[in-house]
């Protein structure tokens, strides 16, 4: 795999292979990069260096084999192996996104909760994910073979939260909390702001509503 792959395009990989589970769900054999193209409303010579980046997918004169080419980006994109996740907040966020089926079938397992209100601790949630005090991050992590760190804890708590997670030895943080975080080089962290998502639609509907307006 090439050692410098940027992250648009891994976002990409990760649309094509929901696209492709879809058309292997479908019975659907072959794809072109035309047809993933038209999907995604991108250009198909872009298709093809993203995918070309990992060596030679596809059949001259057919396209792409679907299953063939979900097996390699399910690889690519590491979903090949069960990675243990945690999720720390046990809040509503938390507990939904514990809950949520969609990361199994991709698998990912949510193996525990963490928070630090002792009259949740020891709490179970709907699918059965126990939580935890977060003093016991660490030692929970090692023996569950935790990988990545959801922080779903309010803003304010989110710094030390995040600093305990580090120091529990987890590489990869995905973050709901709202406000800038900083994590050292070895650590890779991705933010979600849902703030920052609704804003950019209320823009879009302010832009609709002043373009109706004009005469």
């Amino acid at each position: 795999m090439p050692e410098q792959i940027s992250e648009p395009t891994t976002s990409r990989l990760s649309l094509y292979l929901r696209f492709l589970n879809e058309l292997d769900g479908r019975g659907v054999k072959t794809v072109s990069s035309k047809m993933l193209a038209e999907q995604f409303g991108l250009n198909a010579a872009l298709i093809r260096k993203d995918l070309s980046n990992f060596g030679d997918l596809g059949v001259r004169g057919v396209g792409y084999v679907v299953e063939d080419l979900r097996r390699e980006l399910r690889s690519i994109l590491g979903l090949d192996r069960r990675l243990g996740v945690a999720i720390v907040g046990a809040g509503n966020l938390g507990l939904a996104l514990a809950d949520y089926p969609g990361f199994r079938q991709e698998g990912f397992r949510i193996v525990a909760l963490f928070d630090n209100l002792q009259e949740k601790v020891g709490r179970i949630s709907r699918s059965g994910v126990t939580i935890y005090d977060i003093r016991d991050l660490k030692p929970v992590a090692r023996r569950e073979g935790i990988t990545i760190a959801v922080i779903a804890v309010p803003e304010a708590s989110a710094r030390d939260v995040l600093q305990t997670v580090v120091q529990a030895g987890i590489k990869a943080i995905l973050n709901f909390s709202p406000g800038a975080l900083r994590v050292p080089p070895h650590v890779k962290l991705k933010s979600v702001d849902l703030t920052v998502s609704l804003e950019s639609l209320s823009f879009y509907l302010a832009s609709e509503a002043g373009r109706g307006q004009q005469p």
